[in-house]
């Protein structure tokens, strides 16, 4: 009975019905033509290229690119939490989502920060693959230099790992970034040729 009810309120009116499977169909066929142009399934993997799917992080992966930590990590290793899959998969799906929004709205900067909490997500990572060098007493042992590292970040004394300075891609003048594919279909391609 109730259920009879909730169909009568969610169907439209006979004569809205064409309509509204048109619209829908609208709709469904936008969503995924928006989730092929964005390269969706992409964020999904590990893959360093699917970073310079939006050309504001082109100076980080060039910078990667030329660096030692290339052969032995990729973005994700660094940039993503390892404790479980499920708060790997919700950090990148936060943190892709604020970065979707800031490109849309057109609001992403000249040049890269990272925020806070992602910070200690790089931080946490440093150690987790390099605790080979770390002692029990939380004590960073270098040249036989004991230096305290409870309140400090591996990058007060590491700045330039594995990014190097990165300002613009003048820091890698020569650098080889992968550009991604137009969304343009080729159909559509060929068809704005022929108009020249």
């Amino acid at each position: 009975m109730l259920l009879n009810k909730i169909i009568k309120i969610v169907l439209p009116p006979d004569k809205w019905k064409a309509t509204v499977i048109i619209l829908l169909g609208v709709f469904i066929g936008l969503g995924f033509f928006i989730l092929k142009v964005s390269k969706a399934t992409s964020y999904l993997s590990d893959d360093p290229q699917t970073c310079v799917n939006c050309h504001i992080m082109a100076p980080e992966y060039a910078t990667w690119n030329h660096s030692s930590h290339r052969q032995w990590a990729s973005c994700n290793d660094c940039h993503v939490p390892h404790n479980n899959v499920f708060n790997k998969y919700y950090f990148k799906a936060k943190d892709g989502l604020r970065h979707a929004t800031i490109f849309t709205l057109r609001k992403e900067p000249q040049v890269i920060f990272i925020k806070e909490e992602g910070e200690e997500v790089v931080h946490n990572n440093c150690l987790r693959c390099h605790s080979n060098l770390l002692e029990i007493d939380q004590k960073l042992v270098v040249n036989n230099f004991s230096h305290d590292r409870s309140k400090r970040k591996c990058w007060e004394c590491h700045r330039e790992v594995p990014h190097g300075r990165v300002n613009s891609l003048s820091s890698t003048p020569n650098a080889r970034v992968p550009v991604p594919e137009s969304p343009v279909p080729v159909w559509l391609k060929e068809k704005m040729s022929d108009r020249k």
